[in-house]
């Protein structure tokens, strides 16, 4: 895991206000260099000199400390006050006695069905009801063919939650649409807010779209949207630490959220590649600050699967085993993801 660094102006104000009420003298025991940490709990070390970061990894799990910060942060969602690691002579992170402790009671308690494990997917198919999205057509036999994007939306959502429930009988596959109708963006991103789940698991946003351009007909392809990595949601409830911790809880949460959405976006593109590439066109992956996935306090991706405006692609979108092959593309690339999220 790549290291991370943070706003020092935070984590002094956070040093400073704990200091006082932190932490008795350092335990006259031997202090433990994090190599030998590391060796000792079977973890990958990361040390990032410049921010003076130390991360420990085990599985899905991670404990995260700072040279002269008295404080821990495990799994970017709790925290604890402990020693603060020191440095020493020979320029190697060191740990108080107490502060290994701290960590290897915190692994312990973990075996390997315990990881990080994906736990819900929400499929949101786009529009519905009242709103059919963006419209386009193409000619057959002289006639004149209307194509919806809500229908396209919803018969890849349905196959691919079809695909998902069979391959993830323990998982919540869920859908914000089964039919016709039109939840609104506030209930869309509501439904995957609240949907409950364990401490180590981890639910998915997955919106699925297909794109128009009005004024020019030519363009075609599909393409992946996230997040952008530098947009800050509200994530971590300010109720539950200090202004300063919850501020620097919610960046690095923010970032392990935008990791795992571009991962997402990068697997469903090569899915989506490998199934339809040699009739459609990558576009690539994008940015853009979506309501659905700026709102949804979760790893999210916005699918965009064509050009309803470009005849050509309209007829594809139209076709039952083209959508059956995108949907594919999308089940290939999030099997990839979980794979690899899950580390089985």
């Amino acid at each position: 895991m790549t290291a991370k660094r943070y706003n020092a102006k935070f984590f002094i104000a956070v040093v400073f206000l704990l200091l006082v009420s932190v932490i008795p003298a350092f335990s006259a025991e031997k202090n433990v260099s994090a190599l030998e940490t590391a060796d000792r709990l079977g973890a990958d070390l990361t040390w990032d000199p410049l921010s003076q970061e130390i991360t420990f990894t085990v599985g899905n799990h991670t404990a995260q400390c700072r040279i002269g910060t008295p404080l821990v942060f495990f799994d970017y969602r709790e925290t604890i006050i402990a020693q603060a690691p020191l440095m020493g002579t020979n320029a190697q992170p060191q740990l108080p006695a107490a502060l290994f402790t701290q960590l290897e009671t915190f692994f312990k308690q973990f075996d390997i069905g315990s990881f990080f494990r994906v736990g819900a997917i929400l499929i949101d198919p786009g529009h519905g009801g009242k709103d059919p999205g963006t419209t386009g057509s193409y000619v057959e036999n002289g006639k004149t063919i209307p194509v919806y994007e809500k229908n396209i939306a919803l018969s890849v959502s349905l196959s691919l939650y079809d695909m998902l429930r069979k391959t993830y009988p323990d998982k919540k596959i869920l859908l914000t649409r089964s039919d016709d109708t039109y939840p609104s963006l506030e209930e869309r991103v509501e439904m995957a807010n609240k949907v409950l789940l364990k401490k180590n698991e981890a639910i998915l946003y997955i919106s699925i779209h297909a794109n128009a351009s009005p004024f020019n007909k030519k363009p075609y392809g599909f393409e992946i949207w996230y997040l952008p990595t530098d947009y800050r949601r509200n994530l971590i409830d300010k109720n539950t630490a200090s202004r300063e911790i919850a501020h620097i809880l919610n960046i690095m949460l923010e970032e392990e959220f935008s990791t795992e959405s571009i991962l997402i976006a990068k697997n469903i593109s090569d899915g989506l590649e490998a199934q339809i590439g040699k009739e459609s066109k990558n576009r690539g992956l994008k940015e853009k600050e979506w309501f659905v996935v700026r709102n949804a306090k979760m790893p999210s991706v916005l699918i965009e699967l064509g050009f309803v405006t470009n005849p050509e692609e309209a007829k594809r979108l139209n076709t039952p085993s083209y959508l059956q092959k995108c949907a594919q593309g999308i089940y290939n690339g999030l099997t990839a993801f979980i794979s690899r999220f899950e580390r089985q």
